[in-house]
């Protein structure tokens, strides 16, 4: 089966990660694969495996007649505007923005979670979620499965890769400018992110949430479970890859520590370090470069009746951005095998 594929935003930090799981699953050769992007980029050229490079093609003006997937991992702005073209020209589109992830008729998917959402495709569009939300979803729908839950609370601990490759530049231009008495500029982040946390991620709402917490919830309530109630507290930290959340969960019946650990071990895609030593548990920069989400300090939560609290991380680019998208393509392909 041939299909023709393009990559929006494709000299990204995600945009970059979608090609090498593209290359890594072998779904297709890099002949068929378009990598787009802003002007500015086009020309240059980005890795499609280790023997293949693509030239950077513009964005502004492409015409997707022909091609039968785009994934989008560009500012949600310019993806409303893009990925309506996208579609009307006939391509199905994978949006890794946050332009459609709650909006009816869009799923939000996360394989292995909830692939039959896939199914209640109405407009040509599935959303890929939040790297947070893809974490939480990966470790809450097995235990949502077993015993249902009633309320989570999440802190989260969020790498300056999830706010773009120019981010990624301010932390480290900041932490070189600390040991050189050089005044941070603050150009991307609201504070000095390097040697410091914070407690902002997205513009503040009026209920004192932001954009990003509150987001979150919908999120979560979309891919495990609609009754689920979430709070949020979301932190950015100087840290550039890996995704990392501290998360309390009650349960309305009986679900221990001990099962929930059980319950881990036997879900693909997950797993459980969880050791009461030092060293016994999984960091961000452990998960950097890997596709498992990964569980630790699995305890019992004694301050409700039936609740734990666990720590949980992964990749944010990988599982938590380019490689969940293209699963999700996976998962469109093999459908679409199954009605040829």
């Amino acid at each position: 089966m041939s299909v023709k594929l393009a990559v929006v935003g494709a000299t990204g930090s995600v945009g970059r990660e979608i090609l090498v799981s593209l290359a890594e699953a072998d779904l297709v050769p890099a002949a068929n694969v378009v990598a787009l992007a802003s002007d500015r980029s086009v020309g240059s050229e980005v890795s499609f495996g280790e023997d293949d490079d693509l030239t950077v093609q513009a964005l502004n003006g492409f015409d997707f007649a022909g091609i039968d997937y785009a994934f989008f991992a560009i500012d949600a702005r310019t993806a409303k505007k893009e990925v309506k073209r996208a579609v009307e020209a006939g391509a199905m589109v994978i949006d890794c923005s946050d332009a459609f992830r709650l909006e009816p008729g869009v799923p939000l998917v996360v394989p292995g979670v909830n692939d039959a959402a896939l199914g209640q495709m109405k407009k040509n569009i599935c959303a890929n979620p939040s790297a947070l939300a893809i974490l939480l979803a990966c470790v809450l729908k097995p235990l949502q499965a077993a015993v249902p839950i009633k309320r989570v609370v999440v802190s989260s601990y969020q790498p300056v890769s999830g706010a773009g490759r120019q981010a990624m530049d301010e932390l480290f231009t900041q932490t070189r400018g600390v040991y050189v008495n050089d005044l941070p500029t603050k150009e991307h982040f609201p504070k000095q992110i390097a040697f410091n946390v914070i407690p902002q991620v997205g513009a503040f709402e009026s209920d004192g949430y932001t954009e990003e917490e509150a987001t979150l919830a919908g999120e979560t309530r979309k891919l495990v479970g609609p009754d689920i109630a979430l709070t949020a507290t979301c932190v950015r930290v100087p840290v550039f890859i890996g995704q990392a959340a501290a998360v309390t969960v009650e349960f309305e019946g009986a679900l221990t520590a001990t099962a929930a650990r059980d319950l881990w071990k036997k879900t693909p895609g997950l797993s459980v370090i969880d050791h009461r030593a030092d060293e016994g548990y999984v960091t961000p920069v452990e998960s950097a470069g890997d596709d498992l989400v990964f569980v630790s300090r699995v305890r019992d939560d004694k301050t409700v009746p039936h609740g734990i609290s666990f720590w949980c991380v992964t990749d944010n680019t990988r599982k938590g951005g380019g490689l969940n998208a293209v699963q999700i393509l996976e998962s469109l392909l093999k459908a679409r095998k199954k009605k040829a």
